[in-house]
């Protein structure tokens, strides 16, 4: 996959004279994750630089420094705190998977504002981090409800890596399948990097699930659809994944993707007007041959945008200034005019299906007024 040849910011070029404001991007340059890096680079660049040509932040230009989300958490952890503590950085934003949340969160979040982007399993309540992202009782409970009504799924089974995000969401789609009239038959958890599905699809068959809950993380989802229609397991059972974009199509190919449904608050494929204007932008900048702005990639301009608004509703980066005008916050990019509600983004959220290698949005499952 071509990789845009974009460079940002590192700390050698801050500058020590206050005429910009740094921001520690924060997105998966390795491991399973490692395959939507490239977009979420992409789209935080393009935000950035928006900002910047509308005069910055607090008159400040924006400035993205790299970190690589995608390492040990706690390897993450010490590089985002060191550019916190030294002042290199004035805030954090990105998409990186739950454990590196729990890891930066508590060293950061009081010091400087956190926008985390990636969709999770809920309940963060920590002073100082925002999220623009889909939680499970906005996103997966009604995909679930759907595709029960109009697919008589009854009988799930989950697949998910081994953290907190697919166990804590696992947890709640127990729950959400009792709601609907069914049950979760069976669950298989896997280590990060995971290449050897042929257990868990024999479990799969011998629990006759009807619907397979995917909880997997980029590559590792990517194996497991292949796996999947190779066993002919996609003529019996659809699959159903919160965390599945373009790139992970284009992954997968079209011979992986039969009755592969995703729920999330943006598709590439969404044709309203916010949506094409994104993607004209992003065309303009990057080229025709630049990685699919997914949600997963495109949640990093949200996250870019949402920290650009905190810190100018509260004309200041202290964090009580910052938290106490978080209520009144809005700002408007692809998925719409957005505003916080407890700190996370109120948004409408999307059932899709895979069509090949691309998603044919199906219904509009929640809209923000209807979240709570």
């Amino acid at each position: 996959m071509h990789r845009p040849q974009l460079r940002l910011h590192t700390p050698e070029w801050v500058t020590a004279d206050g005429s910009t404001l740094n921001v520690a991007l924060v997105y998966p340059m390795q491991g399973p994750a490692g395959i939507f890096g490239p977009t979420c680079e992409a789209c935080a660049r393009l935000a950035a630089e928006e900002i910047n040509k509308a005069g910055g932040v607090l008159g400040k230009e924006l400035r993205l420094i790299e970190v690589d989300g995608g390492a040990d958490p706690h390897k993450v952890a010490e590089d985002v705190e060191a550019l916190v503590a030294t002042g290199a950085v004035q805030g954090v934003t990105g998409w990186h998977i739950s454990s590196v949340r729990q890891a930066v969160a508590p060293r950061v979040a009081h010091r400087v504002p956190y926008v985390y982007t990636a969709l999770y399993e809920g309940g963060e309540r920590t002073e100082g981090v925002f999220m623009t992202s889909e939680t499970p009782s906005w996103q997966l409970l009604p995909a679930m409800r759907l595709l029960t009504e109009t697919r008589g799924v009854r009988r799930w089974f989950v697949v998910g890596n081994n953290y907190v995000w697919p166990r804590r969401t696992a947890r709640a789609a127990r729950r959400y399948a009792r709601d609907c009239g069914g049950r979760v038959c069976g669950e298989a958890y896997l280590p990060l990097g995971a290449e050897d599905f042929g257990d868990v699809l024999r479990r799969i068959e011998r629990a006759d699930a009807d619907g397979v809950l995917m909880l997997l993380v980029g590559s590792d989802a990517v194996r497991f659809n292949r796996a999947f229609a190779a066993s002919g397991l996609d003529q019996r059972s659809l699959r159903l994944s919160t965390l599945m974009d373009e790139n992970m199509l284009l992954g997968s190919g079209p011979g992986a993707t039969v009755d592969l449904f995703s729920t999330a608050g943006f598709f590439a494929s969404l044709a309203d007007q916010n949506t094409m204007d994104f993607h004209g932008q992003y065309a303009d900048r990057f080229g025709p041959e630049a990685p699919t702005p997914g949600s997963l990639g495109e949640s990093c301009y949200e996250g870019v945008l949402l920290l650009a608004a905190l810190i100018e509703r509260a004309r200041a980066l202290d964090m009580a200034a910052i938290g106490a005008a978080a209520e009144r916050v809005s700002y408007e990019g692809p998925r719409g005019l957005l505003s916080l509600d407890g700190r996370h983004v109120r948004q409408r959220i999307y059932l899709a299906q895979a069509d090949g290698l691309d998603f044919n949005v199906l219904a509009q499952l929640s809209a923000p007024h209807e979240l709570s």
